[in-house]
């Protein structure tokens, strides 16, 4: 994937991740796609696996904002480094993590997002 391409791509796809509506989300992933993330370790393959814990996952976060710190064109796709803004009570809490991603016809078919999910899930347990 050429870097512009990628890039564009991260830009709407990114935006998508922000304001709790999975299924917009969704129409990034092939109906046969992979996702993986620290909190999913199996992973989960497919529309009809992936979509319900995207809908958990964005009503749990419904105002965090993404945004690209490097777009790294691959064979397959693209690896991009990435940052997140996510609001926890009255904090807020930035995370920096990397994700592989492999696209097809325009379709993300595999997604593996890697990030240290300490300081998150400790804010969280101490809600």
């Amino acid at each position: 994937m050429h870097v512009d391409e990628a890039s564009k791509f991260c830009e709407n796809w990114l935006n998508s991740w922000t304001g709790n509506q999975p299924e917009i989300l969704i129409t990034f992933y092939s109906d046969d796609a992979f996702y993986y993330d620290p909190t999913a370790k199996q992973g989960f393959k497919g529309h009809e696996a992936i979509l319900p814990y995207f809908t958990k996952l964005l009503n749990n976060n419904p105002d965090w904002k993404w945004s690209a710190e490097e777009v790294i064109p691959t064979e397959r796709g693209f690896v991009l480094k990435w940052k997140a803004v996510i609001p926890v009570r009255i904090k807020e809490i930035v995370e920096y993590g990397v994700d592989i991603v492999e696209v097809k016809n325009g379709k993300i078919t595999r997604n593996e997002v890697y990030f240290d999910t300490y300081s998150l899930i400790t804010m969280i347990k101490n809600k």
